[in-house]
């Protein structure tokens, strides 16, 4: 963080074949090494796969699951008088869907290899799994909500 002023948001363009802002961070958080097009090409297939598989808009099963995703509290650590706290903050709306989309990949990656073979089929099974409020992402979000609700005693370290 800079000393002097904010540092000013970067607008990313819509996907070119989707038209969504959404879509683009999820491919970029996808994106290894530089590689855009491997990523474009694994979350094409796994919105291709989606569809095949539940016979609904594939767009609007990723929407629903980065809302399921999303948090709406988190723990941040506060140093109050050499004593480390974990304060329960709320998420403001950009992070919210910057973890949302972060967790899904991480869940994907996660999954084993024994059933999906590609990370096409992990995230295509992510991205079902989340919508239908289920999945590795989902857990996390709870997991970091159960957090958030246990140290609720120290939110007024808050500032």
């Amino acid at each position: 963080m800079p000393r002097t002023g904010r540092v000013k948001k970067r607008i990313s363009l819509p996907d070119p074949v989707y038209g969504d802002k959404l879509m683009t961070r999820l491919i970029n958080r996808v994106m290894q090494r530089g590689k855009k097009a491997i990523a474009r090409r694994h979350v094409y297939q796994a919105f291709e796969m989606i569809k095949d598989k539940t016979k609904k808009d594939p767009l609007e099963v990723f929407h629903r699951a980065v809302e399921n995703v999303k948090p709406s509290m988190e723990v941040r650590p506060r140093r109050v008088g050499g004593a480390s706290y974990q304060v329960p903050i709320p998420v403001k709306g950009d992070r919210r869907e910057s973890l949302a989309v972060r967790w899904l990949i991480l869940a994907a990656q996660a999954r084993p290899n024994k059933e999906y073979h590609t990370f096409t089929e992990k995230l295509t099974a992510e991205l079902i799994d989340a919508a239908n409020n289920t999945g590795g992402a989902v857990k996390k979000k709870e997991d970091v909500h159960r957090m958030a609700e246990a140290n609720r005693a120290f939110a007024h370290f808050r500032w």
